[in-house]
């Protein structure tokens, strides 16, 4: 029997060929992080703002108190799941209340800046 030959060059080649694949994917999911990052800062400026503007007729306290934004987050995380708590509602708040014009937020940052 004839045992296989290893063609280093070939070898070689395919090596190459895998680390310009994986450079490629790695890319790739940079980016789709980065869009990901970058869609929540938006979303969560907006709800901020939703809460704000709606909820709270532009003040900066809202009216109502913890009750209503208890069962704001209560219905939230009912439909949507975790990372919806009154923290992170508060913190939404507290976006839009730091940056009112929403072209002023860096999106490239990530929920956690």
């Amino acid at each position: 029997m004839n045992e296989p030959t290893l063609d280093l060059n070939k070898n070689g080649e395919l090596t190459q060929l895998v680390s310009q694949i994986a450079e490629v994917i790695a890319q790739a999911r940079s980016r789709v992080r980065l869009s990901v990052n970058s869609a929540m800062v938006a979303s969560y400026w907006e709800i901020g703002r939703l809460i704000v503007e709606h909820e709270q007729q532009g003040q900066a306290r809202a009216a109502y108190g913890r009750r209503q934004l208890a069962e704001l987050s209560g219905r939230l995380t009912a439909l949507f799941g975790k990372g919806f708590d009154v923290t992170n509602l508060r913190t939404m708040r507290r976006l839009h209340l730091a940056f009112p014009i929403r072209d002023a937020v860096r999106l490239e940052l990530g929920w956690t800046h």
